[in-house]
């Protein structure tokens, strides 16, 4: 590895550059991810949101300092517009007990204090939209039903990259998709992001996209090894080829997603805003990892052009060899 390194072209030592940057990202996904977690929502946690607009413009933390004066426990405000916010608390900062699992939509489900004054103080003069209770078994129902969903997903990308590719592309293209769900992850962990419904659907989405600038490389890769003319050529050279003649489409199918992405990241506002995020980074570490871990970690396990050649038996062999 070190001899290719110092000896190769160009774009084999820029591929091993990536893939060490790859690997180092990976384990302080890790590390971050280990230590602090993820910042689950509602969804997943359970408990109450609150939603509400006020009659006039209010400074986010102008009005979270006045929340706090009247709220006994944690809460989360975000704003929503110029005047639409949202409250998210925990179940215990209710003083009103529930044991209900479902959701509800009643104004009155835990009728705390803070909305008391936030509706009849005049300056935010606040109207309460709705108000909604989270069980944590539905949360945790949630969370294993996302979970699942994502392995199946898991379990059927392997399957199909088995049957399609030979095996050490196969697992390039497996650690390429675990490499670009655990550096979403530990962004996520790292900014304690909120972890919710949303963000978990967009993983499911990396895992196709990840996929599929893997195939694109990885089927490349495999049409110029089978090319007799190619097997003069060594491994490393087959591979940059086959890069540079994917580049360009992975540079502008990449790049018009990411404007899709960010659109909805900047213009959707903060209830699509995780996804978005989730969506962009992965798309970007998706691109990366499809060119500096699908298609060098192959070359690393001994991929060469010897590996498509067709074996024939010996009774074949001397028909072909007859003049």
């Amino acid at each position: 590895m070190l001899n290719t390194f110092l000896k190769g072209e160009k774009g084999t030592r820029l591929r091993f550059i990536g893939m060490l940057l790859s690997a180092m990202l990976v384990l302080l996904s890790v590390f971050t991810l280990t230590q602090k977690g993820l910042n689950f929502g509602l969804d997943f946690t359970g408990g109450y949101l609150t939603e509400f607009t006020t009659s006039q413009s209010v400074d986010l933390k102008e009005l979270k300092s006045f929340i706090a004066k009247n709220h006994s426990g944690e809460f989360e405000l975000t704003a929503q517009g110029n005047s639409h916010f949202q409250l998210r608390e925990a179940p215990s900062a209710s003083t009103t007990s529930t044991t209900s699992t479902t959701s509800t939509t009643s104004t009155t489900a835990n009728s705390p204090d803070w909305q008391s004054a936030v509706t009849q103080n005049d300056d935010i003069n606040a109207q309460v939209l709705s108000s909604a209770y989270i069980g944590s078994q539905v949360g945790d129902e949630l969370f294993d039903q996302g979970c699942l969903a994502m392995f199946a997903a898991m379990i059927a990308v392997m399957i199909y990259l088995a049957v399609r590719f030979e095996w050490r592309l196969a697992v390039g293209s497996v650690v390429a998709l675990m490499h670009d769900l655990i550096l979403v992850l530990g962004l996520f962990s790292l900014l304690q992001i909120e972890f919710n419904l949303t963000v978990l659907a967009s993983l499911l989405a990396i895992i196709g996209y990840s996929l599929n600038d893997s195939i694109i490389v990885g089927d490349r890769v495999r049409e110029l090894l089978r090319v007799q003319s190619n097997n003069i050529l060594s491994p490393a050279t087959i591979i940059n080829n086959a890069i540079k003649s994917t580049l360009t489409r992975t540079l502008i199918t990449s790049g018009t997603t990411l404007a899709t992405v960010a659109s909805v990241w900047l213009l959707a506002g903060a209830p699509l805003q995780g996804f978005a995020i989730a969506l962009f980074t992965g798309i970007v570490v998706g691109t990366f990892s499809s060119i500096c871990i699908a298609a060098t970690l192959p070359e690393l396990l001994g991929l060469s052009a010897k590996n498509y050649e067709v074996k024939v038996d010996a009774h074949t062999q001397t028909l072909l060899d007859m003049p």
